[in-house]
């Protein structure tokens, strides 16, 4: 436990100047841009030279960069992202409200692509160059090659269009309908997921095949435990390992993908709040969603650092 602890506490420490970089970046990017905040504040109002320079002039966008930065940093660590040029209101409100859509996709679609990975890569590992093999390998190979725009579309037209099974669109609360809910976000989930999917699926069946050829495997058979037995306990557990690794990753693809998911089935989420922000040149907006993102990203990794200390005890031995 104490091995656990001290690991944690490097990788935490790891995430200050991990934080600062990114924010670094960011604030850089934006300040770089053909953007003006001033401008974008004013948009359709025609303002004066004199009101757009004081304007500037209070919002501190005539200071040196470092100071601005300074006061940028100060402002992060009071909850501040800024303020709406488009609607006034503070930019925290608005990620505050498209958040939660983003995490339940998000989340759903890595728990949709989990499952899939681990039924599709354990069953092609057991049947190794054997028809299910095969299939699942062109299917993955299929899943791989696939934009999940173009399977979004896809499943929109032959599901939702043609048969109606779906709505083509829109989001329900889970509060207000659970099947509605389920309605609204399972099209997205799936086109966001399956791409990852097919990813994991041959990383995990890669794995487990790996496990399968070891000694330990042919030994706890031979000694008469039960094949499901040394699977599900032994070989899972070890083979594991190198998936979640590239799990961490794909948590960054599903949160840009969702982006585009967002957009096409007009989910009112993180992704739509940024195209929006950008068609509408709100920098404000963009900024904010922007560092929440990879704010979560980062977080996102660090957990899958901890399952990986969980299930992998040489790491822990050896650290």
């Amino acid at each position: 436990m104490t091995a656990i602890v001290r690991i944690l506490a490097r990788r935490v420490a790891l995430l200050v100047p991990l934080m600062l970089g990114i924010v670094l970046f960011v604030f850089l990017v934006m300040r770089f841009s053909d953007v003006d905040p001033a401008s974008a504040f004013f948009q359709g109002a025609n303002p004066t030279p004199r009101q757009l320079h004081d304007f500037r002039q209070q919002n501190g966008l005539l200071d040196p960069l470092p100071v601005r930065y300074v006061h940028f940093i100060g402002d992060l660590l009071h909850g501040d992202l800024g303020t709406s040029a488009l609607t006034r209101a503070p930019v925290v409100d608005q990620v505050t409200t498209a958040l939660p859509l983003t995490l339940q996709l998000t989340f759903l679609g890595l728990a949709i692509a989990v499952v899939l990975a681990l039924l599709g890569g354990v069953t092609a590992a057991i049947h190794r160059d054997r028809l299910p093999d095969q299939v699942i390998r062109v299917v993955s190979l299929t899943g791989v090659a696939a934009p999940g725009f173009w399977l979004a579309l896809l499943m929109i037209q032959y599901l939702a269009v043609d048969r109606g099974w779906f709505p083509t669109g829109g989001y329900i609360n889970p509060g207000d309908s659970l099947s509605g809910w389920l309605k609204t976000m399972t099209l997205p989930a799936f086109a966001l997921s399956l791409p990852v999917a097919a990813q994991l699926t041959r990383i995990v069946r890669t794995a487990v095949v790996e496990e399968l050829d070891k000694d330990y495997v042919r030994t706890a058979i031979g000694s008469g435990l039960p094949p499901v037995v040394v699977v599900g306990r032994n070989v899972l557990r070890n083979a594991l390992i190198n998936p979640l690794t590239v799990l961490g990753l794909r948590v960054g693809y599903l949160l840009g993908g969702a982006v585009v998911i967002e957009t096409i089935f007009s989910l009112p989420g993180m992704g739509k709040l940024m195209i929006d922000a950008v068609k509408n040149g709100d920098p404000a907006v963009v900024q904010g969603v922007v560092l929440t993102t990879a704010t979560g990203f980062v977080v996102v990794n660090l957990a899958i650092d901890i399952l990986y200390l969980l299930v992998n005890p040489r790491l822990r031995d050896a650290t």
